[in-house]
């Protein structure tokens, strides 16, 4: 048991101000208290931020050679806590050893990775003629992150962050806070100035809610439902903050008639089902030709039944979904969908057998939807699929675009031509051509009620920068 109840504010571990509210941190695979954080409150946030814009201050002017020196330090320190990083991933949220070791608490240090190739030759200042165009840092930044990727959620917005001099106030997810814990234990030690880098413990109305509309923060970079990020913008708005939100999904996932329909469908339900789908770009609805569709079934059918489902040191597929409530909201749009009329391929109701303790949900498959029900419509964030069968190519992308949401797509198919025309009229921030590899300099980010602005690579920088013309400026002329 960890009693987590200081807040990391201006380079040292400190005592909330108010009397301590303290919360209980669950693990989903056992349903034990494994820690308890404390719950912060305005006047903490208003500490940190003081601090961070301080701070700016100095590091807003701070030289790219000594930021570059700064994230070699962190990504040195990083590499020596990664296997404590992988355990409290396993421990706050589920995810199994393997997928919490190579790929969650893998993705964190590649951010950093990324963040540095980037800096060595990002250009922060262009000559147009007479006038310099200057890339200055936004200033003090807050940073509100989720439960179901932890620290590439952290690191995809510290990373950068750092890069171009901007100071920052975190508050990770009160349901999955471990790992956050570790990451500010890895910044210290790497020596990130005093107030560069500050981290409050909390849930929304208490601390995310008074990030958001702090004066001090020039930047809030949410991410998280929907639902969620419309209240922070509605916080940030009286303040005319920058608000960059990376929110919901409800991936389409088009098979094309040319495709091997085997192939392509079990590579979906694996994407799906990684995770225990809970990833906000994770491609939920299939799509599959109506002549394809029992080819399409039987092939989910079985990739769902070979899901295995287990504690995190199982050696099983997936884990468990994060919390009673999580696994209460899936169990309730399985049943939705069953009484609107979807078919029941895998899964379904209840826990797997055997696993009577934990959140653990069946890898579900639910066929024969149309696109107004419930479970096509709505993010479930569990590892269930739902599928679609159209009948023309025009209906497919009809469909795949007829969501609130534009995070994901994805596309199966052999034709390219084919292949590149669906991908250029599909409304989502990034698609996927058959199962195409993850691309860290990819941007990150979605269209309509998904989001605004883009994480990863060298366009995230852009978040974080103001954009300064200096007119009548001479290139003869260089600045002291």
């Amino acid at each position: 048991m960890q009693d987590l109840y200081k807040f990391y504010i201006n380079g040292a571990w400190v005592a909330p101000q108010a009397t301590l509210r303290s919360h209980d941190v669950i693990n989903p695979s056992t349903e034990a208290v494994v820690a308890r954080i404390a719950l912060g409150s305005a006047a903490d946030v208003d500490s940190a931020v003081k601090a961070a814009q301080a701070a700016f201050e100095t590091f807003g002017k701070s030289s790219v050679a000594s930021r570059m020196a700064l994230l070699e330090r962190v990504i040195e320190e990083y590499m020596k806590r990664f296997a404590d990083i992988a355990v409290a991933i396993s421990t706050e949220m589920g995810a199994p050893a393997g997928l919490a070791k190579t790929a969650q608490a893998g993705i964190g240090v590649a951010h950093l990775q990324t963040a540095l190739a980037v800096l060595k030759n990002y250009a922060f200042e262009e000559q147009r003629g007479a006038t310099l165009l200057r890339k200055e840092p936004i200033g003090v930044c807050g940073f509100i992150t989720p439960w179901n990727w932890p620290t590439n959620q952290v690191m995809c917005k510290v990373a950068p962050a750092l890069a171009t001099g901007c100071t920052m106030v975190l508050k990770p997810s009160e349901l999955a806070p471990l790992s956050a814990q570790i990451l500010a234990e890895v910044l210290d030690a790497a020596g990130v100035p005093a107030g560069v880098f500050n981290m409050i413990n909390g849930d929304g109305p208490g601390v995310g809610s008074a990030i958001a509309a702090h004066p001090g923060i020039e930047l809030v970079s949410f991410t998280g439902s929907t639902r969620a990020g419309i209240l922070v913008a509605q916080a940030a708005a009286p303040t005319v903050k920058r608000v960059h939100q990376e929110l919901g999904g409800k991936s389409p996932n088009i098979i094309l008639p040319d495709a091997d329909v085997v192939a392509a469908v079990t590579r979906g339900v694996h994407a799906i089902m990684n995770n225990s789908g809970q990833s906000c770009n994770a491609p939920t609805r299939m799509l599959v030709p109506k002549a394809h569709k029992a080819a399409a079934f039987a092939a989910a059918k079985a990739a769902a039944e070979k899901t295995t489902v287990g504690a995190p040191d199982s050696g099983a597929t997936i884990g468990p979904v994060v919390s009673k409530a999580q696994w209460s909201k899936i169990q309730g749009l399985i049943q939705k969908g069953l009484d609107e009329g979807a078919t029941l391929v895998a899964g379904g109701l209840g826990r797997p057998e055997g696993l009577n303790v934990g959140y653990f949900v069946k890898p579900t498959v639910l066929a024969n939807v149309t696109n107004q029900m419930t479970v096509a419509r709505e993010e479930i964030f569990g590892p269930v699929l739902v599928i679609i069968d159209y009948d023309t190519l025009e209906e497919a992308i009809a469909i795949a675009n007829d969501t609130p949401y534009g995070l994901a797509a994805y596309v199966s198919g052999t034709d390219v031509a084919t292949l590149h025309s669906v991908a250029n009229r599909l409304r989502a921030g990034q698609v996927n051509l058959n199962g195409a590899a993850v691309d860290l300099m990819a941007p990150f980010g979605g269209f309509k009620q998904s989001g605004n602005g883009r994480e990863w690579g060298d366009v995230a920088f852009g978040e974080f920068l103001e954009t300064k013309a200096v007119l009548g400026h001479s290139p003869a002329v260089t600045a002291v």
